[in-house]
């Protein structure tokens, strides 16, 4: 199916790492043109943008004057932005309850996952409503759907995202851009350099024993969603949805 995204201009933060540069490949192959956004790893961004014939920026996207800067940086290179998705974030990858969780580490990664998030989502919502049109796509995580013990800072932040931030947002931008679009993909777990030091052969059977689908999601399949989403064509009357794509993961044990 052609999803219509042919010389459309996309911008997906965190294209450095895993989920995003597959993200930014989907959207070259469907003919967009991508802006690149990393953090720290300039190099990684600056080879995926020559690779998809896109653009680089560097953004930390927990300040909001850069995320500001990011989507006027975005519309410079293009002239236009159809679609924006929000996936930059970090999952601690050290255990540590509740009970035991410095608020460093709470504030630590609320910032750079919800904040970071709500940061480029008025950025480029206020671009939305100027224009009249365009598509946003979170990026949330089922840590948020079913908690993740030793993570909860990483399921609060997620959880807000998928629930409390997508709903508001899908009913406040049609105020100034009626056709416009905000839904969200929440991964399960996915093979990619921010997971690949968790997914242990233990780690992957126990996770796997709450999917009927058995296997670890790859980064092609997260990409494949988004894109769905961000295309008017295709996803045109879909907003305030989130695609879970986690093999139908449940919370319970569904594999002895």
């Amino acid at each position: 199916m052609d999803l219509g995204l042919d010389g459309t201009a996309a911008l997906v933060t965190g294209a450095s790492g895993g989920i995003g540069s597959a993200v930014a490949r989907a959207f070259a192959a469907e003919g967009a043109r991508v802006a690149v956004h990393y953090h720290r790893n300039r190099a990684a961004a600056e080879t995926l943008a020559a690779e998809v014939g896109g653009v680089a920026l560097q953004a930390d996207l927990r300040d909001e004057s850069a995320a500001d800067g990011l989507v006027t940086g975005a519309l410079a290179a293009f002239g236009r932005l159809d679609a924006c998705v929000a996936n930059a974030g970090v999952w601690p990858a050290e255990d540590v309850p509740v009970a035991h969780m410095p608020l460093e580490r709470w504030r630590a990664t609320l910032d750079a996952n919800l904040t970071a998030t709500f940061l480029t989502a008025r950025a480029y919502l206020a671009h939305v409503g100027a224009s009249g049109a365009g598509s946003l796509v979170l990026v949330a995580s089922t840590a948020g759907q079913f908690g993740e013990a030793g993570h909860a800072d990483y399921a609060a932040a997620k959880a807000a995202i998928a629930h409390g931030l997508l709903r508001s947002l899908k009913n406040e931008v049609v105020a100034t851009a009626p056709a416009a679009r905000v839904n969200c993909v929440a991964p399960g777990w996915t093979v990619s350099p921010m997971t690949a030091g968790a997914l242990s052969r233990e780690v992957v059977g126990r996770v796997t024993a709450t999917m009927p689908l058995r296997k670890v999601a790859t980064t092609e399949d997260v990409a494949a969603a988004i894109v769905f989403l961000s295309s008017s064509r295709a996803a045109g009357h879909l907003t305030g949805e989130t695609i879970t794509v986690a093999g139908g993961m449940e919370g319970r044990l569904l594999w002895s």
